[in-house]
């Protein structure tokens, strides 16, 4: 089984962006075994303004990640990222994307997070629902 997660990035090898004021995500697609990348996307620079309108674009964007990694988030966007099933996850700057990749590898073999097993879980529901649908007898 496989999770997308997303990075907040400007040079696709650390976190180092705020998640409202972010210019990119790297989303990868990560499995046991393995992790590439699958997506980035850039935005138009933003301040951190206040308006949470920008967020929504973003958040639309990381709908099928399990979590987004960043430097910092506001308590609108931590709120409205997990409404949606996105743990944010807060990193110190300048954290290496691969080193957190190897370590999410890690925790799909063993010692699975919380909101981990809980997204796990929630895809294998519904990819068994989607099963079921197509069966008949």
């Amino acid at each position: 089984m496989s999770v997308k997660i997303a990075f907040a990035t400007s040079d696709r090898r650390v976190v180092n962006q705020h998640f409202g004021a972010a210019e990119a995500f790297a989303i990868y697609e990560v499995d046991e075994c393995s992790a590439h990348l699958v997506e980035v996307a850039e935005f138009i620079e933003t301040a951190m303004d206040g308006h949470e309108g920008k967020l929504a674009a973003k958040i639309e964007l990381l709908l099928d990640c399990a979590a987004v990694y960043c430097n910092a988030a506001g308590a609108s966007a931590i709120q409205q990222l997990l409404a949606k099933g996105i743990q944010p996850m807060r990193v110190d700057e300048g954290s290496a994307i691969e080193v957190l990749l190897s370590g999410l590898q890690k925790n799909l073999v063993s010692d699975t997070p919380v909101w981990l097993a809980k997204h796990l879980k929630k895809q294998s529901d519904t990819s068994r629902f989607a099963d079921d649908e197509a069966w008949q007898e």
